[in-house]
């Protein structure tokens, strides 16, 4: 597919990336959701994610607070103020970029991991820091590994799925095997999966990485959107009428 034409296909379907972790949650992935009305999020041993319907939506924040329960936090997206009886903990600014160009091909070293395979990938990500990783997002979609002389060296996989798109995550490579290119060929491998299905690739990262961001630019990703990812907490109880609209 030319990049022009991933061009045409992004602007036409990317609306739901708008919310990617809400329009995965009640799509694809909805089998993981636990939810409350305008509120829902991952099991917390699945993944971080909580997403509301609409940032400016008091009914939304309520179910929110009734999800997380009194000085419960969520990670959430596109936050830069709270309501009343939330803070934001921590914040920092991020980027999402999109499949304009990729050429995705399947890896003959890659290897498909599952659960088994959890605490080596879990020791990789705690070396690299790619992200936040944890014992079931192995669940989430395809993850696949590089190994060397039986060693886990190099991962890549899929995260958030919103309909039509499959998030690429996770994407890292042990210190000692850097240069080689491990991470842009399981990239273009889990993106191959994903243009199989018929569907489009895209990822996040901080907006500090910009060596991430120059790599992901220079194989066929363009940058989508900035936005912010915060942790907030719930400092105070539900608004009375608030509760009464969720009810």
């Amino acid at each position: 597919m030319s990049s022009t034409a991933s061009i045409e296909t992004t602007t036409s379907t990317s609306h739901v990336l708008d919310n990617p972790a809400w329009a995965a949650l009640t799509g694809p992935h909805a089998r993981f959701a636990e939810r409350v009305g305008r509120a829902a999020r991952y099991p917390v041993d699945v993944a971080g994610f909580n997403a509301i319907t609409d940032n400016d939506d008091p009914r939304a924040w309520a179910d929110l607070a009734t999800l997380v329960g009194p000085g419960g936090t969520a990670a959430v997206r596109g936050v830069n103020e709270t309501p009343d009886g939330w803070e934001i903990v921590r914040s920092g600014q991020g980027v999402q970029l999109v499949d304009t160009g990729l050429r995705a091909e399947p890896d003959p070293e890659a290897v498909r991991l599952g659960p088994d395979d959890v605490p080596e990938i879990l020791d990789l990500v705690a070396r690299t820091e790619p992200g936040p990783y944890l014992p079931r997002t192995v669940e989430l979609g395809t993850y696949l590994g590089i190994r060397h002389d039986g060693r886990l060296i190099a991962l890549a996989g899929e995260r958030l799925h919103p309909p039509g798109w499959t998030e690429i995550s996770a994407v890292c490579t042990d210190p000692d095997h850097r240069g080689r290119g491990l991470a842009t060929r399981l990239v273009r491998a889990v993106a191959a999966g994903i243009k199989e299905r018929g569907e489009h690739p895209f990822l996040h990262a901080a907006a500090t990485n910009t060596g991430a961001i120059r790599l992901y630019e220079s194989i066929g990703f363009t940058l989508r959107a900035r936005t912010v990812f915060s942790l907030v907490r719930r400092t105070g109880p539900i608004a009375a009428a608030d509760a009464e609209e969720t009810a």
